[in-house]
């Protein structure tokens, strides 16, 4: 009995040491994983070589302008200071004072003249969808300063302050293009300062035309604004607007520019941003301001009036005569001006006085 009882304890105590033994820590060295060769196929290559990213979609036009309507809404001829240039002036029409510029002269000297920038002729068309401004300059091929721009501005409420600005590179062909046409707002509504066209002196220049509405394919609508070489004149170069990009307008008055570096549309007006004795005059006759200096290589037309019959008061208006006003009753007065005298009367900024016969010019404090 004493024996079978030394068998059971024996028994009993291998069987915990067993389990002891299965519950402790292992101090094996752990098996390493084995690494297996892949076939040379599937190993990606190294490389270099940039990926590149995707392509990008380009600009989508789905109206392009065509030919220029058959009727005209609207001319403006301008001088040409070609016949004057070995003069070192130009052949008038300069008049800083009203925002009126033949300058297509360097600064300073006036040793130089620039034939792309002097326009001599310009029109107006519309259609139901674009708005056209053409601009002639003497020799546009005679171009050798970059940039080289075109504008046309917009009054569309008809005050004398320029509400929208189209301004182009000079175009490489006959093709329609976008490139290189920006279209601006004057979103703050200071181009013109407090007198519109007329010098305001002591006040703020503001900041022009601030707000890009286009910009060469993009903007809201990619087919805002195009220009091309008129396919009838290697001198002549044609913009157009959509008209609802500017309000789709009834009535607005419309002047072209030319100009190099300094035709820049933070500068509007620019008889607000320099003072006379900055900006000089190309005209010899003003002596005290002669010749022109911080604002040179730059043209303009006067205004044109398009779907409304001007009164001649508007201001940059193109020589026009309007009937003298007749109260009932009241015999008319014979007193119509030349077209040379009118012409001399707007050049200065006046207007033809039907009751006195002469030109009323405003007085600048």
């Amino acid at each position: 009995m004493k024996r079978h009882n030394h068998k059971t304890i024996l028994i009993l105590f291998v069987t915990i040491a067993t389990i002891l033994a299965c519950n402790a820590p292992s101090q094996a060295t752990p098996t390493e994983a084995t690494l297996v060769d892949l076939p040379a196929t599937q190993i990606p290559p190294v490389t270099d070589t940039p990926v590149p990213p995707p392509t990008e979609i380009g600009i989508q036009h789905t109206i392009i302008p065509v030919n220029l309507p058959g009727n005209r809404s609207g001319h403006a001829g301008d001088y040409d200071s070609s016949v004057t240039a070995n003069e070192k002036k130009s052949n008038g029409g300069d008049r800083f004072t009203f925002e009126r510029f033949e300058r297509p002269f360097n600064a300073n000297t006036m040793d130089t003249y620039f034939p792309e920038l002097d326009i001599v002729d310009t029109f107006v068309f519309q259609d139901e969808t674009w708005l056209y401004g053409t601009i002639k300059v003497v020799d546009r091929s005679a171009v050798n300063v970059s940039p080289y721009r075109f504008a046309m501005q917009l009054d569309t409420d008809v005050n004398g302050k320029g509400d929208y600005l189209v301004l182009a590179l000079n175009p490489p062909s006959a093709d329609w293009t976008t490139d290189g046409v920006q279209a601006y707002q004057d979103a703050n509504r200071d181009v013109g300062n407090l007198t519109a066209m007329v010098s305001d002196k002591g006040a703020p220049g503001g900041d022009g035309f601030e707000a890009n509405l286009f910009d060469s394919g993009k903007g809201n609508d990619p087919d805002s604004a195009w220009i091309r070489v008129s396919p009838n004149d290697a001198n002549t170069v044609e913009i157009a607007i959509k008209r609802t990009l500017i309000g789709n307008p009834s009535l607005y008055m419309v002047d072209m520019w030319a100009g190099h570096g300094t035709l820049d549309p933070s500068l509007f007006d620019f008889s607000d941003h320099y003072t006379h004795d900055q900006a000089g005059a190309a005209d010899p006759g003003l002596p005290n301001f002669y010749p022109i200096k911080s604002v040179f290589e730059l043209d303009n037309s006067c205004r044109m009036a398009v779907g409304f019959e001007p009164n001649g008061s508007e201001p940059g208006l193109c020589p026009f005569i309007a009937p003298p006003k007749v109260e009932k009753g009241e015999t008319p007065a014979s007193c119509t001006p030349s077209m040379g005298d009118l012409n001399s009367c707007i050049q200065f900024g006046g207007t033809w006085n039907y009751t006195s016969c002469q030109c009323d010019i405003p007085v600048i404090p």
